[in-house]
Protein backbone atom coordinates (compact mmCIF):
# COMPACT_ATOMS: atom_id res chain seq x y z
CA UNK A 1 0.00 0.00 0.00
CA UNK A 2 1.94 3.27 -1.13
CA UNK A 3 1.79 6.01 -3.57
CA UNK A 4 4.72 6.06 -6.07
CA UNK A 5 5.25 9.37 -8.46
CA UNK A 6 7.33 8.21 -10.82
CA UNK A 7 9.12 11.05 -13.81
CA UNK A 8 5.95 12.62 -13.56
CA UNK A 9 5.58 15.88 -15.95
CA UNK A 10 2.33 18.26 -16.22
CA UNK A 11 2.88 20.99 -18.49
CA UNK A 12 -0.07 24.25 -19.27
CA UNK A 13 0.01 25.69 -22.38
CA UNK A 14 3.62 26.63 -22.01
CA UNK A 15 4.18 26.41 -18.54
CA UNK A 16 5.76 23.51 -17.03
CA UNK A 17 4.13 22.99 -13.92
CA UNK A 18 5.65 19.71 -12.90
CA UNK A 19 9.28 18.69 -14.04
CA UNK A 20 9.79 14.64 -14.19
CA UNK A 21 9.34 14.44 -9.83
CA UNK A 22 9.45 11.34 -8.30
CA UNK A 23 9.03 9.99 -4.66
CA UNK A 24 7.13 7.25 -3.00
CA UNK A 25 5.04 7.49 -0.06
CA UNK A 26 4.79 4.20 2.20
CA UNK A 27 1.94 2.76 4.45
CA UNK A 28 2.24 3.64 8.08
CA UNK A 29 3.92 7.54 7.30
CA UNK A 30 2.93 10.69 7.18
CA UNK A 31 4.91 12.53 4.65
CA UNK A 32 4.91 15.99 4.40
CA UNK A 33 4.39 17.58 0.70
CA UNK A 34 6.05 21.40 1.53
CA UNK A 35 6.85 23.67 -1.16
CA UNK A 36 6.16 27.56 -1.64
CA UNK A 37 2.85 28.56 -3.10
CA UNK A 38 2.82 27.37 -7.24
CA UNK A 39 5.74 25.12 -6.47
CA UNK A 40 3.40 21.99 -7.83
CA UNK A 41 2.07 21.02 -4.61
CA UNK A 42 -1.50 20.69 -5.22
CA UNK A 43 -1.09 19.56 -9.26
CA UNK A 44 0.46 16.42 -7.84
CA UNK A 45 -1.88 15.95 -5.53
CA UNK A 46 -4.97 16.45 -8.25
CA UNK A 47 -2.93 14.40 -10.12
CA UNK A 48 -2.43 11.49 -7.92
CA UNK A 49 -6.14 11.42 -7.04
CA UNK A 50 -7.10 11.45 -10.50
CA UNK A 51 -9.08 14.49 -10.36
CA UNK A 52 -6.68 16.00 -13.29
CA UNK A 53 -4.53 13.99 -16.16
CA UNK A 54 -0.68 14.14 -16.49
CA UNK A 55 1.52 15.04 -19.28
CA UNK A 56 3.87 11.46 -19.06
CA UNK A 57 5.16 9.86 -16.34
CA UNK A 58 3.25 7.55 -14.16
CA UNK A 59 1.40 7.76 -10.36
CA UNK A 60 0.67 4.31 -8.76
CA UNK A 61 -1.70 4.46 -5.54
CA UNK A 62 -2.02 0.92 -4.03
CA UNK A 63 -0.32 -0.31 -7.32
CA UNK A 64 -3.25 1.02 -9.31
CA UNK A 65 -1.95 3.42 -12.41
CA UNK A 66 -4.02 6.77 -12.04
CA UNK A 67 -3.95 7.17 -15.56
CA UNK A 68 -5.90 4.16 -16.70
CA UNK A 69 -7.86 3.82 -13.59
CA UNK A 70 -8.79 7.18 -12.02
CA UNK A 71 -12.26 6.08 -10.71
CA UNK A 72 -10.65 2.97 -9.06
CA UNK A 73 -7.93 5.23 -7.24
CA UNK A 74 -10.83 8.05 -6.16
CA UNK A 75 -12.40 4.54 -4.21
CA UNK A 76 -9.23 3.95 -2.74
CA UNK A 77 -8.37 7.29 -1.80
CA UNK A 78 -9.47 9.84 0.78
CA UNK A 79 -8.89 13.70 -0.55
CA UNK A 80 -9.33 16.99 1.96
CA UNK A 81 -8.41 20.15 -1.33
CA UNK A 82 -6.61 23.24 -0.50
CA UNK A 83 -10.50 24.54 -1.06
CA UNK A 84 -12.73 22.28 1.03
CA UNK A 85 -15.88 22.19 -1.62
CA UNK A 86 -19.02 22.00 0.76
CA UNK A 87 -22.85 22.28 0.14
CA UNK A 88 -23.51 24.75 2.43
CA UNK A 89 -27.14 24.54 2.52
CA UNK A 90 -27.24 20.87 3.68
CA UNK A 91 -26.60 19.53 7.64
CA UNK A 92 -23.73 17.70 8.63
CA UNK A 93 -25.24 14.38 8.77
CA UNK A 94 -27.25 15.08 5.44
CA UNK A 95 -24.04 15.71 3.63
CA UNK A 96 -22.00 12.89 4.94
CA UNK A 97 -25.25 10.68 4.33
CA UNK A 98 -24.79 12.40 0.69
CA UNK A 99 -20.80 11.33 0.57
CA UNK A 100 -21.38 7.88 1.94
CA UNK A 101 -24.00 6.58 -0.67
CA UNK A 102 -21.65 8.06 -3.38
CA UNK A 103 -19.74 5.69 -2.00
CA UNK A 104 -22.12 3.09 -1.91
CA UNK A 105 -21.58 2.13 1.70
CA UNK A 106 -23.67 -0.49 3.18
CA UNK A 107 -23.32 0.41 6.77
CA UNK A 108 -23.51 4.47 5.98
CA UNK A 109 -25.40 5.39 9.12
CA UNK A 110 -22.78 4.11 11.63
CA UNK A 111 -19.78 5.26 9.62
CA UNK A 112 -21.49 9.09 10.12
CA UNK A 113 -22.09 8.48 13.93
CA UNK A 114 -18.41 7.84 13.83
CA UNK A 115 -16.72 10.65 11.66
CA UNK A 116 -18.77 12.90 13.79
CA UNK A 117 -17.24 11.37 16.97
CA UNK A 118 -13.90 11.00 15.59
CA UNK A 119 -13.88 14.55 14.04
CA UNK A 120 -15.25 16.22 16.81
CA UNK A 121 -18.56 17.51 15.30
CA UNK A 122 -20.79 16.59 18.01
CA UNK A 123 -21.56 19.71 19.49
CA UNK A 124 -22.41 20.60 16.17
CA UNK A 125 -24.04 18.36 14.55
CA UNK A 126 -27.57 19.56 14.37
CA UNK A 127 -26.25 22.69 12.25
CA UNK A 128 -26.02 23.88 8.45
CA UNK A 129 -22.28 23.64 6.96
CA UNK A 130 -23.36 27.27 6.32
CA UNK A 131 -23.65 28.52 9.68
CA UNK A 132 -20.41 26.36 10.70
CA UNK A 133 -16.58 28.56 11.11
CA UNK A 134 -14.13 27.35 9.53
CA UNK A 135 -12.19 25.39 11.56
CA UNK A 136 -15.52 23.34 11.74
CA UNK A 137 -15.63 23.02 8.08
CA UNK A 138 -12.02 21.57 8.03
CA UNK A 139 -13.46 18.99 10.34
CA UNK A 140 -16.39 18.10 7.82
CA UNK A 141 -13.57 17.98 4.87
CA UNK A 142 -11.47 15.37 6.86
CA UNK A 143 -14.38 13.15 7.68
CA UNK A 144 -15.55 13.47 4.44
CA UNK A 145 -12.26 11.91 2.95
CA UNK A 146 -12.40 8.99 6.00
CA UNK A 147 -15.33 8.30 5.68
CA UNK A 148 -15.34 4.95 3.28
CA UNK A 149 -12.20 4.18 5.62
CA UNK A 150 -9.59 5.02 2.49
CA UNK A 151 -6.22 2.49 2.14
CA UNK A 152 -4.58 6.34 0.72
CA UNK A 153 -5.34 9.59 2.50
CA UNK A 154 -4.31 12.63 1.15
CA UNK A 155 -4.58 16.36 2.81
CA UNK A 156 -3.36 19.86 1.10
CA UNK A 157 -3.81 22.40 3.89
CA UNK A 158 -5.73 19.78 6.38
CA UNK A 159 -5.12 22.15 9.39
CA UNK A 160 -6.24 25.71 7.93
CA UNK A 161 -8.39 27.83 10.15
CA UNK A 162 -7.85 26.03 13.17
CA UNK A 163 -7.76 27.23 16.55
CA UNK A 164 -4.43 25.46 18.77
CA UNK A 165 -6.82 23.09 20.45
CA UNK A 166 -8.22 21.90 17.41
CA UNK A 167 -5.06 21.53 15.86
CA UNK A 168 -4.15 18.71 18.72
CA UNK A 169 -7.92 17.21 18.25
CA UNK A 170 -6.89 17.04 14.26
CA UNK A 171 -3.74 16.10 14.72
CA UNK A 172 -4.80 12.75 16.85
CA UNK A 173 -7.04 11.92 14.21
CA UNK A 174 -4.38 12.14 11.38
CA UNK A 175 -2.07 10.18 13.63
CA UNK A 176 -4.11 7.54 13.97
CA UNK A 177 -5.31 7.18 10.92
CA UNK A 178 -1.64 7.10 9.51
CA UNK A 179 -1.53 3.45 11.11
CA UNK A 180 -2.76 2.00 8.61
CA UNK A 181 -3.15 4.00 5.66
CA UNK A 182 -0.90 5.65 3.35
CA UNK A 183 -0.99 9.77 4.45
CA UNK A 184 0.21 12.93 2.32
CA UNK A 185 -0.15 15.90 4.00
CA UNK A 186 0.97 19.25 2.72
CA UNK A 187 1.31 22.15 4.75
CA UNK A 188 2.93 25.28 4.94
CA UNK A 189 3.43 25.24 8.84
CA UNK A 190 6.65 24.03 9.71
CA UNK A 191 5.48 23.23 13.17
CA UNK A 192 2.95 20.35 11.54
CA UNK A 193 5.72 19.16 10.00
CA UNK A 194 7.42 18.31 13.08
CA UNK A 195 4.15 17.39 14.90
CA UNK A 196 3.11 15.17 12.50
CA UNK A 197 5.76 13.97 9.85
CA UNK A 198 7.77 11.19 9.63
CA UNK A 199 9.41 12.16 5.87
CA UNK A 200 9.50 14.92 3.95
CA UNK A 201 9.28 15.72 0.31
CA UNK A 202 9.80 19.20 -0.42
CA UNK A 203 9.12 20.87 -4.24
CA UNK A 204 9.83 23.97 -5.50
CA UNK A 205 9.18 25.57 -9.28
CA UNK A 206 7.94 22.15 -10.43
CA UNK A 207 11.04 19.84 -9.39
CA UNK A 208 12.04 18.08 -6.54
CA UNK A 209 14.65 19.37 -4.24
CA UNK A 210 14.74 17.07 -0.98
CA UNK A 211 13.54 13.93 -0.13
CA UNK A 212 14.29 12.29 3.34
CA UNK A 213 12.67 11.73 6.71
CA UNK A 214 12.10 14.69 9.55
CA UNK A 215 15.22 13.64 11.75
CA UNK A 216 17.98 13.94 8.84
CA UNK A 217 16.57 17.35 8.01
CA UNK A 218 16.58 18.20 11.30
CA UNK A 219 20.54 16.80 11.88
CA UNK A 220 20.79 19.15 8.58
CA UNK A 221 19.32 22.37 10.68
CA UNK A 222 21.83 21.76 13.38
CA UNK A 223 25.14 20.97 11.57
CA UNK A 224 24.12 24.21 9.86
CA UNK A 225 25.85 27.35 11.27
CA UNK A 226 23.75 31.05 10.16
CA UNK A 227 24.02 34.42 10.95
CA UNK A 228 20.94 37.26 10.27
CA UNK A 229 23.29 39.68 8.61
CA UNK A 230 21.99 43.83 7.92
CA UNK A 231 23.87 46.00 5.52
CA UNK A 232 23.01 49.38 4.54
CA UNK A 233 21.79 48.42 0.88
CA UNK A 234 20.78 45.85 -1.21
CA UNK A 235 24.17 43.26 -1.60
CA UNK A 236 24.71 40.61 -4.57
CA UNK A 237 24.25 37.36 -3.14
CA UNK A 238 26.45 35.85 -5.57
CA UNK A 239 29.36 37.72 -3.94
CA UNK A 240 29.11 35.41 -0.62
CA UNK A 241 28.14 32.43 -2.54
CA UNK A 242 31.19 32.30 -4.26
CA UNK A 243 32.74 32.21 -1.17
CA UNK A 244 30.57 28.86 -0.60
CA UNK A 245 27.92 30.16 1.83
CA UNK A 246 24.58 29.64 1.15
CA UNK A 247 22.38 33.38 1.22
CA UNK A 248 18.54 33.61 1.88
CA UNK A 249 17.32 37.51 1.36
CA UNK A 250 15.11 38.49 4.31
CA UNK A 251 13.93 41.52 2.44
CA UNK A 252 15.41 45.19 4.02
CA UNK A 253 18.39 44.98 3.40
CA UNK A 254 18.41 41.53 5.28
CA UNK A 255 20.44 38.44 4.57
CA UNK A 256 20.74 34.92 6.40
CA UNK A 257 23.81 33.49 5.69
CA UNK A 258 24.78 29.99 6.78
CA UNK A 259 27.59 27.20 6.41
CA UNK A 260 28.90 24.20 7.65
CA UNK A 261 31.38 25.91 9.56
CA UNK A 262 31.17 29.44 11.54
CA UNK A 263 30.58 32.04 7.63
CA UNK A 264 31.28 35.14 10.01
CA UNK A 265 35.33 35.44 8.64
CA UNK A 266 33.76 35.17 5.37
CA UNK A 267 31.03 37.98 5.82
CA UNK A 268 33.70 40.21 6.91
CA UNK A 269 36.85 39.27 4.42
CA UNK A 270 33.42 39.93 1.23
CA UNK A 271 32.28 43.06 3.12
CA UNK A 272 35.94 44.03 3.50
CA UNK A 273 36.87 43.72 -0.37
CA UNK A 274 33.55 45.09 -1.89
CA UNK A 275 33.27 47.95 0.74
CA UNK A 276 29.89 46.50 1.93
CA UNK A 277 28.31 48.80 5.06
CA UNK A 278 27.27 46.32 7.87
CA UNK A 279 24.71 47.68 9.81
CA UNK A 280 24.42 44.40 12.49
CA UNK A 281 25.18 40.79 12.54
CA UNK A 282 23.90 38.46 14.41
CA UNK A 283 23.41 34.16 15.34
CA UNK A 284 20.35 32.62 13.11
CA UNK A 285 19.69 29.43 15.16
CA UNK A 286 18.79 27.17 11.83
CA UNK A 287 15.37 25.46 11.83
CA UNK A 288 13.45 23.16 9.76
CA UNK A 289 12.00 26.63 8.45
CA UNK A 290 15.49 27.76 7.38
CA UNK A 291 16.22 24.39 5.78
CA UNK A 292 13.12 25.15 3.60
CA UNK A 293 14.28 28.44 3.25
CA UNK A 294 17.35 27.04 1.93
CA UNK A 295 16.34 24.99 -0.77
CA UNK A 296 13.29 26.70 -2.37
CA UNK A 297 15.17 30.43 -2.32
CA UNK A 298 14.91 31.87 -5.94
CA UNK A 299 17.85 32.54 -6.96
Amino acid sequence: MSIVVDQLVKIYGNQRALDSISFEAKKGVITGFLGPNGAGKSTTMKIATGYIGLTSGNVLVDGVDVAKEALKVKRLTGYLPEHNPLYLEMYIKEYLRFIGSAYKLKNVKTRIEEMIEICGLEREQQKKIGALSKGYRQRIGLAQALIHDPSVLILDEPTSGLDPNQLVEIRKVIKQASENKTVILSTHIMQEVEALCDKVVIINKGKIVADNDVNSLKSKAANTIGYQVEFEEVIDPLLFEKEGVQVVDLGGNRYAISGNEDPRKKIMKVAGEHSLPLINISKDEQSLEGVFQELTNSK
